[in-house]
C-alpha cells in the first residue's frame, strides 16, 4: 500500500481562476490577439501564425523555419504549414543557406511579402497605441519590465521541467 499523499489532494477547495496570473496571461493574450486580427484577417487573409512568421521576417530577414519556432515560440507544426501557405502565396521565398540544403532561409517576397507586412505594420501600431492609451509612459515601462520578466521566469521554470 502507498502511504505517500497525492499533491493533487492538497488543492484548496476554492481555485480563485479569475485571479491566477497564467490563466490572466492567456486571457488577455487570446483578447489582443483576436483584436489585432481583425487587421490582418480581413484585408490580407492571414492566420494568426501567418502574421507572426511575417511580423518576424519583416524584423529578422533570412531566419530559418526552426528559428522561427524558437523566437515565436508557436508550435512546431503550425509554423510549417503557415510557411508552406505563404510559399504558396508568393508572400515568402526560400533559398538554401550555402551547400547544406537542410537550412533553407525564408524571407518576405519584395512584391507581395514587404508590402503586406508594410501594410499591416502601421494599423498594427495602431492598434498597439489604442491599447495602450489609458498607461502613462511610466507604466508602459513597468509593463514591458513585468513582462520580459514574467517571460524569462517562465523560460527557467520551463528548462527545470515545470513545477514538480
Amino acid at each position: 500500500m502507498n502511504t505517500k499523499e497525492n499533491p493533487a489532494e492538497k488543492l484548496p477547495a476554492h481555485f480563485d481562476l479569475e485571479h491566477f496570473v497564467p490563466y490572466r496571461l492567456s486571457v488577455v493574450s487570446n483578447t489582443v490577439s483576436q483584436g489585432i486580427a481583425h487587421v490582418y484577417q480581413q484585408d490580407h487573409e492571414l492566420t494568426v501564425v501567418e502574421w507572426r512568421i511575417i511580423a518576424v521576417l519583416g524584423r529578422f530577414p533570412g531566419l530559418t523555419a526552426s528559428q522561427i519556432v524558437e523566437r515565436t515560440v508557436m508550435d512546431k507544426v503550425s509554423v510549417s504549414r503557415a510557411v508552406k501557405r505563404l510559399l504558396e502565396r508568393g508572400l515568402l521565398k526560400r533559398s538554401t543557406l550555402g551547400s547544406d540544403r537542410r537550412y533553407r532561409k525564408l524571407e518576405l517576397t519584395e512584391k507581395l511579402g514587404k508590402k503586406t507586412f508594410e501594410s499591416i505594420v502601421p494599423r498594427a501600431r495602431n492598434y498597439e497605441r489604442a491599447l495602450l492609451k489609458d498607461l502613462t509612459k511610466t507604466e508602459i515601462a513597468t509593463l514591458v519590465d513585468l513582462l520580459n520578466r514574467l517571460e524569462h521566469a517562465a523560460i527557467r521554470l520551463d528548462a527545470d521541467v515545470g513545477l514538480k
